[in-house]
């Protein structure tokens, strides 16, 4: 019998996001109906223990709002892989696609779904 490890168990096996603490939830702004924002969102990912959410001050990337950087886990970096910043990353659609692409493995074991292909950054 295989048993499912909790959300707090997975975490620690689970990619990593960072979010400016400053911006979140600053692409949508008051046209948000979910209280807290995408900041909420990114949290419930945790909850659910698709990722380990840290929260920054300041990415340096104001005019790009709500930028969200997905961090591989240990098996990802092994792989080869490395952070993947987005940009303008807020709404329901959006994050349901992270959470998938973070559930799955995320940055070198998952391929990114195409709904975010428009929102990366590219830092090379």
């Amino acid at each position: 019998m295989t048993t499912t490890p909790a959300p707090a168990e997975r975490l620690a096996e689970s990619p990593g996001l960072t979010a400016c603490s400053l911006c979140a939830g600053e692409t949508l702004g008051d046209l948000d109906p979910l209280p807290g924002g995408q900041l909420a969102r990114l949290r419930i990912l945790q909850a659910k223990g698709v990722a380990r959410l840290t929260l920054s001050e300041c990415l340096d990337e104001c005019n790009r709002g709500d930028v969200v950087v997905a961090r591989p886990t240990a098996a990802g970096r092994a792989s080869g892989a490395r952070p993947v910043w987005f940009q303008r990353l807020a709404g329901d659609r959006v994050t349901d696609a992270l959470g998938a692409w973070l559930g799955g493995g995320g940055p070198g074991l998952a391929q990114p779904p195409a709904e975010l292909d428009a929102h990366v950054i590219d830092r090379s």
